[in-house]
């Protein structure tokens, strides 16, 4: 579930909102000329912290981009109560007004990490994509350790005694894997810290979307979107293993490895894929 930090390189960006069928209004920005493309962010981040900014510049010489801020961060809305189907019509939202906007009947979509995983059950529910792309859904192959922690109900059970930076301290540590002191090292970057703790109550969002981290193979067979499935060429074996079991389960989809990469993929190596695939 995605954490990197914008490096604060910008592309020429206008504002909007979309409303979701529950009435939350979305905040997006559009960047970019060409055909579009729509950003999902991972956990924790939204527009002012996280990738999005950075990849949409790369790309936004070839794509009209739009990128989100997922329900509960940011300048969104987060209506209760929270239901996955709710982020999806986020999406399906967000979609439409790029249509809209671009008269294109159909957009492409790249999601990262939890984001990945909003990507794929949109896709799976039908919402309408001309290609989807993503990278490192967070799920956990078959017979991996620790498949059945109730990452959920702790996450739940520090947010409701008001411990934020506990529930990111979780979240880094017992779900990404990060070492034990990463979260110190978090806490002694005052403006970082303050934005995670910030966002830090949609956590259990990003945990009901991963559906107990196990791939629904079955709803993602369900799947018509052409779709590019992509892994660090640096992810833990039980990443590699859930990617290809991701890929196997959606008809049709291809399969990347991009060496040399960690979950905080560079956005000069998998611009040119979404380039590629979604040009």
């Amino acid at each position: 579930m995605a954490e990197k930090r914008s490096a604060g390189t910008t592309a020429t960006t206008t504002p909007g909102t979309a409303v979701s069928a529950d009435g939350t209004i979305i905040a997006y920005e559009k960047s970019g000329s060409g055909p579009a493309v729509v950003l999902v962010d991972g956990a924790l981040c939204y527009r002012e912290f996280g990738p999005a900014r950075s990849l949409a510049a790369t790309i936004a010489d070839r794509f009209t981009v739009y990128a989100y801020d997922r329900r509960g961060r940011g300048s969104s809305g987060d209506t209760a109560p929270y239901d996955v189907a709710r982020e999806i019509d986020d999406l399906r939202a967000v979609i439409e007004a790029a249509s809209a906007q671009t008269h294109a009947t159909e957009i492409a979509v790249y999601g990262i990490s939890s984001g990945a995983g909003l990507a794929l059950e949109a896709a799976a529910a039908g919402v309408p994509m001309r290609a989807l792309i993503t990278y490192e859904a967070p799920y956990i192959a078959a017979g991996w350790k620790d498949q059945d922690v109730d990452h959920l109900a702790a996450l739940r059970a520090l947010l409701a005694r008001g411990k934020r930076g506990a529930a990111v301290g979780y979240f880094m540590v017992r779900m990404v894997g990060a070492p034990a002191i990463a979260p110190l090292f978090m806490r002694a970057m005052p403006t970082v810290w303050k934005q995670l703790k910030g966002a830090a109550h949609t956590l259990p969002n990003d945990v009901r979307v991963m559906s107990g981290f196990r791939a629904p193979t079955d709803r993602l067979a369900g799947i018509a979107v052409p779709t590019l499935v992509l892994v660090g060429g640096k992810a833990a074996p039980a990443m590699r293993e859930a990617q290809d079991e991701v890929a196997a389960a959606i008809p049709g989809a291809r399969f990347g490895v991009l060496e040399g990469q960690t979950h905080q993929v560079a956005d000069t190596v998998i611009g040119p894929r979404i380039v590629e695939f979604a040009g």
